[in-house]
């Protein structure tokens, strides 16, 4: 049975009790983890913190914290403290970002997010296991501490997220799980073969890496309001947020995805918005009424190798509709 997961809202909220709230009412409605992405608000960390205080049985996860603002040390450090904090319940998402973010944010340069990537989840892999952390790598070089505290009893589960197929063949090798998002039903059977790739060259079972795609979802009663959220998110992703979400997209045999990228770089958001046509929108989203939304669910559940659906919400969603949303594509609904 394919999991049901949220990730809660990338737009900023007014309150981190806004926040909590939507967690609270992910437990509600029987959703089996709230994801909380960090970008360039409120840091994630402090606010996993209220949602692991204010929740009881949930599992709550980073859907990303970058590999570059903070060392791989202090990763294991955080995902220690949040495991003791939640009982149990955090899973850590971990993944390289992109330079728009990394570079023009953070400060940092962007570079060989692979090896980085890899680098991160073996060492934060160290630092729970309890013991000393001596590490010999290309990107860092540690040794001589352990955690001060006492490990987890249980170990958080560490997974990444990437797009292109050695990024996905990189958490089939090494990491717990992977995450995936800006993929069609189909797009995403091609990228569990890259998971199996990476298991086989890891000596692992593929079946011990959880599969995540992130389906962006919008089920209001005014079904043309849901898909101009829906439109307007894609165009957001594939256009403005540098090359990944455009290139995930060629991969899956959209090759408008360039024209899209070039059109909003343009300026042209308008002509930009009209190129992601129906077609996309059917194929990428779960926008529209609510059971034209659970339907496109369905589809992804029908995957083989999925393991869960992390329902997501347009950028531009007001707090009712993304609760609207929530309520209606529930696992308990």
């Amino acid at each position: 049975m394919t999991d049901r997961e949220v990730h809660l809202p990338v737009a900023a909220q007014p309150t981190i009790d806004s926040i909590v709230d939507y967690a609270q009412t992910a437990e509600d409605g029987g959703y089996d983890c709230a994801w909380l992405p960090e970008t360039w608000g409120r840091d994630g960390v402090t606010v996993l913190s209220a949602m692991a205080e204010r929740t009881a049985e949930i599992d709550i996860g980073s859907s990303i914290l970058n590999t570059y603002s903070r060392s791989p040390a202090l990763l294991g450090q955080t995902a220690a403290t949040l495991q003791e904090l939640s009982e149990g319940r955090f899973r850590l998402g971990l993944g390289p970002s992109g330079p728009v973010v990394i570079e023009n944010w953070h400060g940092v340069e962007y570079g060989n997010p692979l090896r980085r990537t890899r680098e991160t989840v073996e060492i934060v892999r160290q630092v729970l296991s309890g013991e000393t952390v001596d590490y010999d790598g290309e990107k860092f070089d540690l040794s001589g501490f352990r955690l001060r505290c006492d490990p987890p009893e249980t170990t958080p589960p560490i997974e990444v997220t990437g797009m292109g197929p050695k990024a996905v063949e990189l958490a089939g090798r090494f990491a717990d799980g992977w995450h995936g998002i800006m993929l069609t039903p189909d797009g995403t059977r091609d990228r569990l073969e890259d998971i199996e790739r990476g298991a086989e060259l890891g000596d692992r079972d593929p079946d011990d890496v959880q599969v995540t795609t992130g389906v962006t979802c919008c089920a209001l009663d005014d079904p043309a309001e849901a898909r101009r959220l829906a439109r307007q998110h894609i165009g957001f992703y594939i256009g403005g947020m540098g090359t990944f979400y455009r290139d995930a997209l060629e991969r899956q045999g959209y090759d408008e995805a360039a024209e899209i990228h070039d059109a909003w770089q343009d300026g042209d958001r308008e002509h930009a918005l009209e190129l992601v046509d129906e077609t996309i929108l059917d194929d990428l989203c779960a926008a529209g009424d609510p059971e034209t939304a659970r339907e496109k669910l369905e589809a992804y559940e029908a995957v083989d190798g999925l393991d869960a659906i992390a329902v997501s919400f347009p950028r531009g969603a007001s707090e009712a509709q993304v609760r609207r949303t929530m309520n209606a594509v529930a696992p308990d609904a």
